[in-house]
């Protein structure tokens, strides 16, 4: 590592803000930039290492004890500065303090309890598919399926009540902003932060929580002392803070897919044990997840580059997913890919602990429209919502042509 450290070499530089408006509207270009500069770019408006090459990316995932998250996953480092609110003891932390809240969340997330899932989520998909298609055959596809089915089944599986849910896009649309630097989309949503972060903080309460869903599940392991009551509350806000917003985005890049590759849209009506598969493609594709950030613990070098101790690592996800070195015809929605490998769900010990639970959703939704839907197409040009870390949308206005 010495002898490394001697000879790294400085790497090419970048004044381009990623955090600008265009292009977290429109990232591909920066990311074919970023890819073709080199394994290591710095970005000194940040003074941040970026990694875009899905090798490094990947690397850098796994690699906790050289790139921790306890210093954040944002721009913000905690070692230096306050969080906005009390840590993920999941999202940012780093073994030993990360373990136990993985491990009952592991536990409570594991098959047995999906497979009880199932059943309920596959009935409340054609409930919802057919009440939509009941309305007409012209809706916008972001809020009549992929916002509505996950803000009816991921809060019903953790055991929150019906009131109040429109609060938990907009929760996490301020958590994901705030991974970002202090910009103009976290001022927009400055004026809300204590609201939303009350009502979320007390749906976390097991007062407020029913007695068969997931977030009972995590206070009864405080009572058995898996946990510590204090991480308890702060487990139940994970799953609220990361199991919404990304599943919805997912759901609508699957859309979104589907609407614009027709022919892979039959191949799944042909086959609908895809329908897995296709969320994972989508996920690659279009990597709801663009963006997170790690804090080196030590000087270390990547491909010879120096990346000096207590520095910010900018991982575009996105740009590793659509590596040409690693997929081929990376920027196709192919459902003869194999996916898995992809990093949208990231990687290593830090690895979407909910991914499985999506996947669920998917396969619910995506098969219960597989057989209605003949056809799906765009009757307009989808609208993006920009944010510091989501690839996010605005709208997906689609018509659908009803099986016979």
């Amino acid at each position: 590592m010495t002898e490394a450290l001697e000879h790294a070499v400085m790497p090419p530089v970048s004044d381009t803000d990623p955090f600008a408006h265009e292009i977290l509207l429109d990232p591909e270009p920066l990311h074919q930039a970023l890819r073709e500069a080199g394994p290591v770019v710095y970005l000194p408006r940040y003074d941040v290492h970026a990694l875009a090459r899905y090798e490094h990316v990947h690397a850098a995932l796994v690699d906790w004890q050289h790139f921790e998250s306890g210093a954040g996953v944002g721009l913000a480092n905690f070692r230096h500065e306050k969080s906005w609110r009390p840590p993920s003891v999941l999202l940012e932390a780093d073994p030993p303090r990360h373990d136990a809240p993985r491990r009952v969340l592991r536990e409570i997330l594991a098959p047995p309890a999906l497979r009880r899932l199932r059943t309920t989520w596959a009935a409340l998909a054609e409930q919802l598919v057919d009440q939509v298609l009941s309305e007409g055959a012209e809706f916008d596809g972001l809020t009549a399926l992929s916002e509505a089915f996950p803000l009816r089944a991921f809060p019903d599986a953790v055991g929150l009540g019906p009131d109040g849910r429109e609060n938990l896009l907009p929760y996490g649309t301020m958590a994901f902003n705030s991974f970002g630097p202090r910009n103009d989309l976290v001022a927009a949503d400055a004026h809300r932060v204590a609201e939303l972060s009350v009502w979320v903080n007390a749906q976390c309460a097991r007062e407020a929580l029913s007695e068969d869903g997931f977030g009972a599940q995590i206070w009864a392991a405080a009572d058995r002392c898996d946990l510590t009551y204090e991480q308890a509350p702060l487990v139940v806000r994970s799953l609220l803070t990361a199991g919404v917003d990304t599943t919805v985005h997912g759901l609508a890049a699957c859309l979104y897919a589907f609407a614009t590759h027709p022919e892979e849209w039959q191949r799944l009506r042909e086959r609908p044990e895809l329908a897995r598969t296709a969320f994972d493609e989508a996920v690659r594709w279009q990597s709801p997840v663009q963006t997170f950030f790690r804090t080196a613990t030590t000087d270390v070098t990547i491909a010879g580059s120096l990346i000096p101790a207590d520095t910010k690592i900018l991982m575009f996800l996105g740009a590793a997913n659509r590596d040409p070195d690693r997929w081929h015809d990376p920027h196709r929605f192919d459902l003869s890919r194999d996916p898995s490998g992809h990093v949208g769900f990231g990687m290593g010990i830090h690895q979407c602990i909910g991914q499985h639970v999506a996947r669920l959703e998917a396969e619910a939704l995506l098969t219960a429209l597989a057989r209605r839907v003949k056809r799906i197409h765009l009757t307009g040009t989808p609208r993006r919502h920009p944010n510091n870390t989501l690839r996010s949308w605005a709208s997906l206005p689609v018509r659908v042509q009803p099986a016979a």
